[in-house]
């Protein structure tokens, strides 16, 4: 069983930058592909980026060279850099861990134009 809970959420102007942590606790942390979601209003929740345990990173098409998925297994943590922030990356942001599939209850993040 693992726990997850998001911070570093907030308000940010376009072209801004904000970083999402997510903190585990309980399972082995390491074990895990960790991942970010985000569920934009009156949207199905997508993939952000996904990393594996040896560090093997995956994006979304739409934020590729702009955010950074990062881990530190020592710290149980994940991490999102997002920098050059569009109005559409408003969402709210959620931390996964798989397998199975364990959700945090997500981070608001609103882009303003």
């Amino acid at each position: 069983q693992v726990q997850l809970v998001e911070s570093g959420g907030g308000l940010v102007q376009a072209g801004g930058s904000l970083r999402l942590s997510c903190a585990a606790s309980g399972s082995i942390f390491s074990l895990y592909v960790l991942g970010w979601y985000r569920q934009a209003s009156e949207k199905q929740r997508e993939l952000v980026a996904t990393i594996t345990r040896s560090g093997t990173t995956k994006y979304a098409d739409s934020v590729k060279g702009r955010f950074t998925i990062s881990r530190d297994n020592a710290k149980n943590t994940v991490d999102l850099q997002m920098n050059s922030l569009k109005s559409e990356d408003t969402a709210v942001y959620y931390c996964n861990a798989y397998p199975p599939n364990y959700w945090g209850k997500g981070t608001l993040v609103t882009v303003s134009s």
